[in-house]
């Protein structure tokens, strides 16, 4: 019944959104909201709007907050039943503050997730899912707020030697962490330009340009977006690229979750490489518009 991981944080976003243009130091009116969050649940969320089953493999407190996040999780379709849960970790929580300029500034906690390590994995070694002898060949979306250890670990592990791995970055701070899956055979990493420029050192001029060198640093596959500016899916076979749609920007927290989401789920139909990147362009200039409520 599932035919999609979603390996990463989930979490309560605590979002506070103000039309007004903000800097260091702003006090301006806006609204506050909580909402399930996380990449891995942003991603599994996105999935599911397009008839996918994914479930979630994270760490959750047994703490109220987790009570209430596992129930909105199973409310929305996901399969919550691989979850690790902790009686002394408590849920994790993310916060970040958006002006008319874009995201000002966020803060992840995330210690609970750290501190589970590869508990969180456990289905993919001991049978539910696949073991090394037999491992899982399905789809898989990694988040990129997982420790470095464990990033490492999951790049050389053989439990994950036989899946689609899809990779995206938690922010431009945690990039290099993603540095093993840039040479692992089978992985497609998901990054915008900033972030490609971290894991290859350098800087791009576009987003085209910054896909081709990731791939020929050993990359199976790269897909790169870059704000309002053409995104570019790269492989060995050559380079797609396409401008988002234009639409006034309201929100920006999840974008890129969703963009990997929308795009997984196009391929998973049977979408060729332009198509795909296009339905992915459109899905994530919906949400950002507020189009597409983040449920």
């Amino acid at each position: 019944m599932i035919d999609v991981l979603c390996i990463g944080s989930v979490l309560w976003d605590v979002i506070g959104r103000s039309a007004s243009v903000m800097r260091q130091g702003s006090d301006v009116p806006g609204r506050i909201t909580q909402i399930p969050g996380g990449v891995a649940l942003n991603i599994a969320m996105t999935l599911r709007r397009f008839g996918m089953k994914p479930a979630l493999l994270s760490a959750v407190g047994r703490d109220v907050l987790g009570d209430v996040l596992v129930a909105e999780c199973a409310d929305m379709g996901l399969d919550c039943s691989l979850l690790y849960r902790s009686d002394d970790l408590p849920t994790d929580r993310y916060m970040a503050v958006e002006g008319a300029n874009g995201l000002i500034a966020a803060i992840a906690d995330a210690h609970s997730l750290e501190a589970a390590d590869d508990k969180i994995l456990r289905p993919l070694t001991d049978g539910r899912l696949g073991c090394a002898s037999d491992p899982y060949r399905g789809l898989i979306a990694l988040d990129g707020n997982l420790t470095e250890t464990l990033l490492g670990k999951i790049s050389r592990d053989p439990a994950f030697a036989a899946a689609d791995l899809r990779v995206a970055p938690a922010s431009p701070g945690k990039a290099e962490r993603l540095m093993p899956f840039v040479t692992r055979p089978g992985a497609v990493l998901y990054v915008n330009r900033e972030e490609a420029g971290i894991l290859c050192q350098a800087e791009f001029p576009d987003a085209e340009t910054a896909a081709a060198a990731l791939v020929a640093r050993g990359a199976k596959r790269a897909l790169v977006t870059d704000g309002g500016g053409p995104s570019a899916d790269a492989d060995a076979t050559g380079v797609v690229s396409e401008p988002p749609p234009e639409v006034l920007v309201t929100r920006v927290t999840g974008a890129g979750d969703t963009f990997m989401a929308a795009h997984m789920a196009a391929e998973a139909g049977g979408a060729d490489r332009q198509a795909a990147l296009h339905r992915a362009l459109r899905a994530a200039a919906r949400y950002v518009s507020g189009e597409t409520p983040h449920d």
